[in-house]
């Protein structure tokens, strides 16, 4: 009978050891599945927040394509770990038609890639913050297997050319600002950045060769004013030198 109740105890015990390693288990599969589901929610947040700085840019409906397709698999992602979800469902439905939206979009692009430069210097930095996000994104997608190669270098060398626009206009506006206040130091310290950034960017296309041969005339138009200041300040010199030995040597007047 004593064997029996201690029998009956140690299953007891067991079943209970049993019950809380399975308990355990499914809270830590749940506690897993709920930061795997937050991980794809932030994805989701993150993209979102680009689509919208991204207004702000020439408009790149294949842009608008990846980054909708990034967000579909979060929520396709979310959606299998999640499957009793119906926001989500929506959410997918509400994405595809999105990306079918920007695919046509795509279809009917002419290529224009207009920008004006804005004046706010705040503005300027949230887009060239907005570029360095957009083409980190792009290099993980590309990382991930979700964007094949071809696609992810043609939009890549896309921002980086936005990018060394923005950086260049922006450079040559500053010059010529300075310039226009006779600030003609400065301007030509922006004039040569502008220059050295263009030879240091490594596709020579025809936006990089126009604008080296325009920086370097405005350049060539400062040393030639900067040449000419420094022979009219000699002659200047020269003059009042003279004016002074004349006054020096001028027969002395007799009272």
């Amino acid at each position: 009978m004593i064997a029996i109740i201690i029998g009956l105890i140690i299953a007891l015990v067991i079943i209970v050891v049993v019950v809380n390693g399975i308990q355990q288990h499914k809270e830590k599969v749940e506690a897993e599945k709920r930061v795997r589901i937050s991980k794809q929610k932030a994805i989701i947040d993150e993209t979102e927040e680009l689509i919208l700085n991204v207004t702000n840019l020439p408009p790149n409906p294949g842009i608008n394509t990846i980054l909708n397709r990034r967000m579909l698999n979060a929520a396709k992602e979310m959606l299998r770990l999640s499957p009793e979800s119906k926001n989500v469902g929506r959410r997918i439905q509400e994405i595809e038609a999105r990306i079918s939206a920007s695919d046509d979009l795509a279809t009917a692009q002419t290529g224009d890639e207009t920008f004006i430069l804005p004046d706010n210097e705040q503005q300027l930095i949230a887009i060239l913050q907005c570029i360095k996000k957009l083409r980190a994104v792009l290099k993980s997608e590309q990382s991930k297997g979700a964007l094949d190669a071809q696609s992810f270098t043609k939009e890549d060398q896309r921002l980086n050319t936005m990018q060394l626009k923005i950086n260049i206009e922006s450079l040559l506006k500053r010059g010529d600002s300075a310039y226009s206040k006779e600030m003609v130091g400065s301007a030509r310290q922006y004039f040569e950045k502008a220059l050295q950034t263009l030879s240091d960017h490594p596709v020579k296309n025809d936006y990089v060769i126009s604008k080296q041969e325009e920086i370097s005339n405005k350049l060539e138009e400062i040393a030639a004013q900067l040449r000419s200041s420094n022979a009219q300040d000699r002659a200047k010199k020269a003059k009042e030198d003279e004016d002074e030995l004349d006054m020096l040597f001028q027969p002395k007047k007799k009272w």
